[in-house]
């Protein structure tokens, strides 16, 4: 079974619907989707970082920095999660697919730990989401999207201790990695929307990194239409129960 972890924010329940629904459509493979949500991690103890607000902004309380969506930390609970073994993927809540995961799949390779698009992403925003800072920090958006070889040795160091004590900068930038265990994967499964040079073709993942069309200001972002269409068809249909 392919395992996709999509990160879930309760804010945002419609990002994680419209991904769910763009990953089933396309799929000529089984998906074993799993809501990585915050709030029975905790419950089942794997998840203990605590954060406080400041305004429109989650601190996290062990770093000190803010951080932007309630599964910026819990991503890397995935080998744990998958017992370190086979291959799972990650992905942020608001990414749209365009084509069959499958694909993204066969890509994996054995000799990496992980595999990523390398953005070179330094963002000239201060704000996102409505109003959430903007944080920069080294390979930023590279875990955004990634591929998990879950029994890779190096992998085995990326325990729930070390989830729940290092510095999310640390984490994020993959420095439990030596840089050669970091495979690179197309960036057209991991185009940021309003902030990547359109491609030829309409990318296979799109991520709306800076907000999703649902919320004001991103309502016209590159491909927010295909998202739309995406989201009309997660609602129920009239005369259905929701």
């Amino acid at each position: 079974m392919n395992t996709i972890f999509i990160g879930y924010d309760e804010s945002e329940p419609e990002a994680y619907d419209v991904c769910r629904a763009s990953l089933l459509a396309y799929a000529s493979i089984p998906l074993n989707i799993v809501k990585l949500d915050q709030a029975p991690l905790r419950r089942a103890g794997w998840y203990r970082r605590q954060w406080w607000m400041d305004g429109k902004n989650r601190i996290d309380t062990l770093d000190g920095k803010p951080f932007s969506t309630e599964f910026s930390f819990t991503r890397f609970l995935v080998p744990a999660l998958s017992l370190y073994q086979g291959w799972a993927l990650f992905c942020d809540g608001d990414f749209l697919f365009t084509d069959d995961i499958a694909k993204l799949f066969a890509l994996a390779d054995d000799r990496y730990a992980v595999m990523c698009v390398k953005h070179d992403h330094v963002p000239s925003e201060t704000v996102k989401m409505q109003g959430v800072i903007q944080s920069r920090y080294r390979r930023k958006n590279w875990s955004s999207l990634c591929l998990y070889n879950n029994a890779h040795p190096s992998n085995g160091a990326l325990t729930g201790y070390v989830v729940n004590s290092m510095d999310g900068q640390w984490l994020h930038a993959f420095s439990w990695l030596e840089d050669s265990e970091i495979g690179e994967l197309p960036k057209e499964w991991n185009w940021l929307s309003g902030v990547n040079e359109k491609l030829p073709e309409t990318p296979k993942g799109i991520h709306f990194t800076l907000g999703i069309p649902t919320m004001p200001g991103h309502e016209n972002s590159p491909y927010a239409e295909l998202w739309r269409e995406r989201h009309l068809s997660t609602l129920p249909k009239v005369g259905e129960a929701a």
